[in-house]
């Protein structure tokens, strides 16, 4: 397909409620998108600026201790043990990746792509410049035959839904009989909040819990954006097996797909340093607590957000309607309508805003009635 047969961008029509909230006389408090706000941490700056004398082309397949960083990593933080450098490729922040891997994959009109119910729309995006069928579904035992590529994000955004090993593991059966690529987005998998995740980690798709053993077809998806604040450095991989991540590799290098030579090294940094993401995530716990009972307060159910960088609420009506009160309180949620036909009276709520700003958005919630 042509880009001309994209939809226009949808946070084009938050624009009018924007402006609205705008207006309140205390200003506007902006929880619509997960765009970090907070410093990036010092260690992180610090290595990229050691790194700018990046005069020669850099790697496509990451530098020797980036991709020793990323191994290291998922031993250290996801309990997956067994990866070498051959399954692992830094990306130019996931978006990129989410969106191109059907083309990278070659699949094509006739291919079907399986995607969460309640998502992120660059899964259906990726599928529909490849003229791929998208099938929204949670359900193993519905993905259909003829799927070639399943997406599933754990944490989910917007719904924080998680998936548990044995999830996971009922996921990997059913994509391999279906001779599917598994694909697993887990770029919130340090920020668990309720319910087990309060004390266990998060598990990922590459556990050996969930394996058996084989990382054939399965891939995990990672960010820095947000346990890192480096939104801005475009600094992702992805991880897994190791056939599918060597055709990845080939591709890229023939087009171009390499993240600069400064960001690799502050990577690799960042994925040494575990004190600063658990200071960030702190911080969004703080901003969780104060917005939670606030939202009760004036009326809004939470569901799911058991983990993850947003609340997902409703009012029991329109999603748009619920848009328009919170702007007049001055608050810009993002709506729910964006994240799938299931969606349409829900608003997802971010923790990215000031602390200041989150606790002022609380106050005013907490002293109205909706």
């Amino acid at each position: 397909m042509s880009v001309r047969d994209l939809a226009e961008y949808p946070w084009d029509a938050v624009v009018p409620f924007r402006e609205r909230a705008a207006q309140h006389p205390d200003g506007l408090v902006d929880l619509s998108v997960g765009s970090p706000v907070d410093p990036t941490p010092e260690i992180i700056r610090q290595a990229l600026a050691d790194a700018t004398d990046a005069h020669a082309y850099p790697q496509t397949v990451g530098t020797p201790s980036l991709r020793e960083a990323i191994v290291d990593w998922y031993a250290r933080r996801r309990g997956v043990l067994d990866l070498t450098v051959d399954n692992v490729l830094p990306t130019i922040g996931s978006k990129e990746l989410v969106a191109l891997l059907p083309t990278l994959l070659g699949l094509g009109e006739g291919d079907i792509v399986v995607h969460p119910s309640v998502a992120y729309p660059t899964y259906e995006v990726g599928a529909r410049v490849v003229r791929a069928t998208t099938f929204p579904s949670d359900d193993p035992a519905e993905w259909p035959d003829g799927t070639a590529l399943i997406w599933i994000n754990t944490p989910g955004n917007p719904d924080g839904r998680t998936w548990t090993v044995d999830e996971l593991g009922a996921a990997v059966r059913r994509a391999r009989e279906l001779g599917a690529v598994l694909a697993s987005d887990e770029c919130y998998a340090e920020l668990g909040w309720d319910g087990p995740w309060a004390t266990e980690p998060i598990p990922s798709i590459l556990d050996p819990r969930v394996t058996g053993g084989s990382r054939a077809n399965l891939l995990s998806v990672y960010s820095l954006s947000k346990q890192s604040n480096l939104a801005g450095y475009r600094a992702a991989f992805v991880a897994g097996c190791a056939r599918i991540v060597g055709d990845l590799l080939t591709a890229r290098k023939h087009l171009g797909l390499m993240p600069p030579a400064p960001v690799q090294h502050a990577m690799a940094v960042a994925l040494g340093d575990d004190d600063h993401v658990a200071v960030q995530k702190e911080l969004y716990r703080a901003r969780r607590d104060a917005l939670c009972p606030a939202l009760e307060s004036a009326g809004f159910r939470i569901d799911g957000s058991e983990a993850g960088l947003y609340l997902w609420a409703t009012e029991g009506r329109d999603a748009w309607e619920s848009m328009g009160r919170l702007a007049d309180l001055g608050i810009l949620a993002g709506p729910g309508p964006f994240y799938g036909a299931s969606s349409a009276q829900h608003v997802r709520l971010a923790l990215t805003a000031p602390t200041d700003r989150v606790v002022e958005a609380a106050r005013r919630l907490a002293s109205t009635s909706l």
